[in-house]
């Protein structure tokens, strides 16, 4: 991967319909002079799929499991290697659960295993499923951990109920990313 001056950011997508705003996040992402890498994991791929990631970040977009890479290649290893941070938003429960529970079994779970810079996640789901003592229970695990949790935003959620669950605005993704980096 080249080298390049701006912070490496890798942005990991979760099959949330949130993932819409994926391509927004990267474009304003670009703006704060960051170089902006994408991991997508199988089921992101329903909301947003890897080539318009790919045409706005100049770099590949490795999606799902393993089975489609290289053999020879180790991609969650490069993504990892010289991140100033990563960022998961949205983050599924799923995914949220894979994470907190060390699981390594796609692209974006084993990226963030590798990873030695901050973690952060932005959690989007269903006011019920955000509530429910699992998912609460594997955001304390992920605290313990040093993971930094981008806090959902409460509001109307695409399955018209109402309360916390949306994902947070991208300002303050963006502001939490920037907190990382500067408490490096």
């Amino acid at each position: 991967m080249p080298k390049s001056s701006a912070p490496k950011i890798v942005l990991g997508i979760t099959g949330s319909i949130a993932a819409v705003k994926a391509a927004e996040l990267v474009r304003l992402m670009q703006k704060k002079g960051w170089d902006v890498w994408v991991v997508l994991t199988a089921c992101a791929t329903q909301y947003i799929g890897p080539l318009p990631l790919r045409v706005l970040t100049g770099h590949p977009v490795p999606c799902g499991t393993f089975v489609d890479a290289p053999p020879e290649t180790f991609l969650h290893l490069d993504l990892a290697d010289q991140a100033a941070a990563m960022v998961v938003a949205p983050c599924s429960a799923q995914t949220l659960a894979r994470l907190a529970h060390g699981f390594a079994d796609d692209m974006l779970t084993a990226t963030a295993l590798a990873l030695e810079a901050p973690l952060l996640i932005a959690p989007a789901m269903n006011t019920r499923m955000w509530r429910h003592p699992a998912v609460q229970d594997n955001v304390e695990r992920l605290c313990q951990r040093g993971a930094r949790i981008i806090l959902p935003a409460s509001g109307e959620l695409a399955c018209g109920d109402s309360g916390p669950g949306r994902l947070a605005d991208l300002p303050d993704i963006l502001c939490a990313i920037d907190d990382a980096l500067t408490a490096g």
